[in-house]
């Protein structure tokens, strides 16, 4: 009844033996196509976690090589991986987790000539993205395609977690423009606890998941906000705009735009 090899069962036996899952919601997972954008500190541990649940196809997107300050949070990465290729590196991990998930990688810097291009060949998006130009790219870009956007991003020892979708809310109706160069210091400058990502990408993992098998509450809606020092969640409700440039009734942003690169960018 479905594609899987007698290895596959065994594998998957703790998903499969859900009710919530099953064989129909494995192969879901299997036939599902999931794009990470950036493979920093968010990336690492929805990648890692998305090739162990049997996500069949998986986009990296990421340019940079791994830099010895990356190790104290981008755990998909390790020492003897300083100074490759990020995707080559996770790519790597992801195999010796999983043989069975197809891995494309993307080492070009996603902007408004390739994001459409790239986009249009997945199901789900899952931003990683470790600054603004980047996030608001992907943002409208997947409106545009219609394409869910999981997003997810750390600062400190706080963290943000929501997932945006073509009925909204989106990314702009809670900021609807960029904050100007220099206002927002970046990780770099600010620092962040390194288990936090983890925490915020696991999340962004199941919400992937759950979408694709359309189970559970999604937090479509909702901002999940992580307080690391007080060890608590708390939630804020997020309302579709209607004064939003990308998505309410006055739209403004009509196309995708580049935004000049700045927060921490090389």
């Amino acid at each position: 009844m479905f594609d899987f090899t007698e290895e596959e069962i065994k594998r998957y036996s703790r998903h499969i033996i859900l009710p919530e899952i099953g064989g129909t919601g494995q192969s879901k997972l299997k036939k599902a196509r999931v794009l990470c954008v950036g493979l920093g500190g968010l990336g690492s541990p929805v990648a890692l976690y998305l090739a162990a649940a049997g996500i069949g196809t998986l986009g990296l997107i990421d340019m940079d090589k791994v830099d010895i300050s990356n190790l104290q949070r981008q755990v998909i990465h390790s020492t003897k991986d300083i100074g490759r290729l990020k995707v080559e590196s996770a790519k790597e991990k992801i195999k010796a987790i999983n043989p069975g998930v197809t891995v494309n990688t993307y080492t070009e810097a996603i902007s408004s000539k390739n994001v459409k291009e790239v986009i249009a060949g997945y199901d789900i998006v899952i931003d990683g993205c470790d600054n603004f130009a980047t996030r608001y790219l992907v943002n409208d870009a997947c409106f545009f395609a219609g394409k869910p956007n999981v997003y997810g991003s750390v600062f400190r020892f706080e963290g943000r977690a929501s997932l945006f979708c073509k009925e909204g809310p989106c990314y702009r109706c809670m900021h609807p423009h960029p904050p100007p160069p220099g206002e927002v210091p970046s990780c770099e400058e600010a620092g962040v606890l390194g288990v936090l990502p983890g925490i915020i990408g696991v999340i962004q993992a199941t919400e992937a998941i759950k979408h694709i098998l359309g189970i559970g509450r999604s937090l479509k809606g909702r901002l999940l906000l992580y307080d690391a020092l007080d060890m608590s969640f708390r939630e804020v409700k997020i309302k579709k705009d209607r004064n939003c440039p990308l998505c309410g009734d006055n739209q403004t942003v009509k196309d995708l735009i580049d935004y000049k690169q700045f927060c921490g960018l090389k």
